[in-house]
């Protein structure tokens, strides 16, 4: 008996809650644990001791909660420093914490390495157990990330609107250049390509950063696009690099650096905007939807909330190993119907780590067929078709 502690990190996803649900749910039905704390704003709340009873909140506020959009209980992007271990000690033990639930990215695993590891030296009897969570679907091991299948089906769907809109257009506005997040991993801007049914159906182009970007390769792609159709839709990954490894535009400085070291630039989609409109001549509309990627509740994918749970579920099952702890991941089944499992990894085959689209996946400016059977069932009910005059 004891505490069980949850915490959020990292940016939400639109089904991050179902997983909180998962967790706070099979802890309670278990009758392990005496009470289930969650610390608002993950590591920080702990350090400045704010928590929130999660024992008591009743069936009808969770049916409000589990699928909102946010993380219910806030989230930090806080890196661990020596400096904050001993203060994290005594706050698990002030409260009898047992085992700690890390709802998280691979930074959120890394954090969780590094508290197992401290609790291992220092003889804290501390479960540790990483759930996944990221939209950009770039954790190790796990077959897929919780979080992806929704915000694939809004890029998705974002894509094929696009394309109609642009197609109307004509002259006056053909091209679009469509900017979607994936930090290092062009796994959302492949999902572009989801809804398209023929080569007339947007995108035309897919930008991804597995790929060296060749620059006159890619306005030579999208003005045959533009020539066959009178319209060329291009979706394009954030962090996007030159052939020689920088980003587009040359030497540019960063935007920001967060605790964990990641660089963040302005966006690749100005810059392939701009190219498109000098050396094309046409208006190029640039679209970037930022974190309503992640948090339009109408784009939730049934598919992805389901597995959501279950990955919570999974983190306090009583066939988890209670010595060793880990990151529970998605197995995905031979055959059909698309069916996934649980599991759990150790922790060190996460942490930090981030998997990138395998080339297999990739072919000239777009995905291929093997991408499209490994994500449409991800995205849960099928998208709308629509007709053309």
């Amino acid at each position: 008996m004891g505490t069980l502690l949850v915490t959020q990190s990292g940016g939400p996803t639109p089904v991050i809650n179902r997983s909180l649900y998962g967790v706070v749910t099979e802890a309670l039905k278990s009758s392990r644990y005496d009470q289930v704390l969650g610390a608002r704003h993950s590591v920080d709340g702990i350090i400045s001791g704010e928590f929130v009873d999660l024992t008591s909140v009743t069936s009808d506020r969770w049916s409000c909660i589990k699928s909102a959009p946010g993380s219910a209980i806030g989230t930090s992007r806080r890196k661990l420093v020596d400096a904050d271990v001993p203060m994290i000690w005594d706050r698990l033990d002030e409260n009898s914490v047992t085992c700690w639930v890390m709802i998280g990215g691979n930074d959120s695993a890394e954090n969780a390495l590094t508290i197992s590891t401290e609790a291992a030296t220092a003889g804290y009897d501390l479960l540790l157990v990483h759930v996944p969570k990221t939209v950009d679907n770039d954790l190790a091991e796990s077959d897929h990330s919780p979080g992806y299948g929704s915000a694939a089906r809004f890029v998705a769907a974002a894509t094929l609107g696009a394309g109609f809109d642009a197609e109307s257009m004509g002259r006056a506005a053909p091209i679009t250049v469509l900017e979607v997040a994936g930090r290092n991993s062009g796994w959302l801007a492949a999902a572009g390509a989801l809804a398209k049914r023929d080569e007339r159906d947007a995108p035309h182009v897919v930008v991804l950063p597995e790929v060296a970007f060749d620059e006159e390769g890619f306005v030579a792609k999208v003005e045959e696009a533009f020539v066959r159709y009178g319209y060329a839709i291009v979706v394009a990954q954030e962090n996007v690099r030159s052939s020689d490894g920088g980003p587009l535009g040359g030497d540019v400085e960063s935007t920001h650096q967060d605790a964990f070291g990641h660089q963040y630039y302005e966006g690749a989609g100005r810059y392939l905007t701009k190219l498109l409109t000098d050396t094309l001549g046409v208006r190029v509309r640039y679209d970037k939807p930022g974190s309503i990627q992640r948090s339009l509740p109408s784009m939730v994918s049934n598919v992805d909330a389901e597995e959501a749970e279950l990955v919570g579920r999974a983190a306090v099952s009583p066939s988890l190993d209670r010595s060793t702890g880990g990151s529970v991941v998605l197995i995905r089944e031979q055959g059909d119907p698309y069916r996934c499992t649980t599991g759990v990894t150790s922790l060190d085959k996460v942490a930090g780590i981030s998997v990138r689209v395998p080339s297999e996946f990739i072919d000239d400016w777009m995905v291929t067929p093997a991408f499209k059977r490994y994500a449409t069932p991800l995205i849960g009910e099928p998208l709308p078709q629509f007709g053309r005059l």
